[in-house]
């Protein structure tokens, strides 16, 4: 930040503001870093579409890591209105309109960015999540196969398949993925999203085991 100041002072211009803005983005102060990119769109993106979706995509996400979704969300649409189609600004859409709860759109926002480029294991497992919140489990269990298929042995994607299992009710499938997400990647956030998961129902599934030995007594 210092550098995009001084060099503000030698006449950096433009540039050095966008360094600026980038330095306020990795310190944390996401409001300032957010307020700057957009500023500096109609000069910087002025002539050139793809910079200028280029700062508004970086603006929208500065947005969205401030908890502002709706400007974030604004800011993605004007983005995809300078590069229409453009799937990794499609996704990020599909992102914030996720985090305003908004699972729908950001279903119809993943489904065109598949349909784009269907190898974008991402773009899979944001849209398993939608249709998880949406309660669509077999749609969300589909699209978490495809995302595997594209990235075997991906923690995040196993992870979430447990918990859409654990929704559908089948919790010993569901503790079956948790095991394999933890000894896949044990130490990410993910493997030990698992652990809990795992920890949190065990009783649970101990009482289950002791029902199933008592239904087999009676019989």
């Amino acid at each position: 930040m210092a550098d995009a100041r001084r060099w503000q002072q030698q006449g950096g211009g433009d540039s050095a503001k966008l360094c600026e803005a980038l330095a306020l983005f990795h310190a944390g102060d996401f409001k300032a870093a957010g307020a700057q990119m957009e500023a500096l769109v109609p000069t910087l993106g002025k002539d050139d579409p793809r910079a200028a979706a280029s700062l508004l995509g970086r603006a929208g996400w500065a947005w969205l890591r401030a908890g502002d979704q709706g400007r974030a969300e604004r800011l993605y649409s004007a983005a995809l209105d300078k590069t229409p189609g453009d799937v990794d600004l499609l996704i990020d859409r599909a992102f914030a309109r996720a985090e305003g709860e908004r699972f729908w759109d950001a279903v119809a926002d993943l489904d065109a960015a598949l349909t784009r480029d269907p190898k974008r294991a991402d773009a899979y497992l944001y849209r398993a999540s939608a249709q998880k919140a949406l309660s669509n489990y077999r749609q969300a269990l589909a699209d978490i196969d495809s995302a595997l298929e594209l990235k075997p042995g991906d923690p995040e994607a196993i992870l979430l398949r447990g918990n859409v299992k654990a929704l559908g009710g089948n919790l010993g499938a569901a503790r079956d993925d948790w095991s394999l997400a933890r000894r896949v990647s044990p130490d990410s956030e993910w493997g030990r999203a698992a652990a809990d998961n795992l920890a949190r129902t065990a009783e649970v599934a101990g009482d289950a085991g002791k029902d199933k030995a008592k239904e087999k007594k009676v019989q």
